[in-house]
């Protein structure tokens, strides 16, 4: 059972509909964990920048191997909902999630992501050594940034609870 309910479109106050239905504007969908957010307008709007930095970094990062590091951040996180999010993802993009051939630049961001989780004040320095190669102090920063936004996704799904997205259920891991 959610701590905190989503909010019921038809009687929210009209700033929360607005950005509810910017929001369907946007992105064309509303999860459960945004339907949760819009209780405050403002705590949403600082979750969905995780699109801006997406954004930021595409040129450099591609978008598989953004959805592998915030999988592994999911993952270490234990936010269900998150990894099956990143699961849904990989599969529309043609892939298996449960067997993703991972490419270095794949596996070096699993290990950042997985690394930052585990304790973000002693990442390895091997990982840094990597990263500093292949990537510019701005991509760093907007990694860091994107991670911290995903690690505050996981917080926030796991301590409210929010419901289990119906659309995510088929892209489920099997298991416990």
């Amino acid at each position: 059972m959610p701590h905190i309910p989503m909010i019921d479109y038809e009687n929210a106050p009209q700033d929360i509909r607005e950005a509810h239905d910017e929001e369907l504007r946007l992105r064309g969908r509303m999860t459960n964990m945004k339907r949760t957010l819009l209780h405050s307008p403002q705590a949403h709007r600082i979750y969905a920048e995780w699109f801006t930095l997406r954004a930021e970094l595409i040129p450099d990062v591609d978008d598989r191997a953004i959805q592998v590091f915030c999988r592994a951040i999911s993952e270490e996180a234990g936010s269900k909902i998150a990894v099956t999010f990143f699961r849904r993802a990989i599969t529309l993009s043609g892939a298996d999630p449960d067997a993703l051939d991972l490419r270095a630049q794949d596996l070096l961001l699993d290990r950042f992501g997985r690394a930052i989780v585990k304790n973000s004040s002693a990442i390895p320095p091997d990982i840094w050594t990597d990263l500093k190669a292949l990537y510019s102090h701005k991509v760093l920063v907007d990694l860091v940034a994107l991670a911290g936004i995903m690690l505050a996704t996981a917080i926030f799904n796991n301590v409210v609870e929010v419901p289990f997205d119906a659309e995510l259920e088929p892209f489920a891991a099997a298991g416990p």
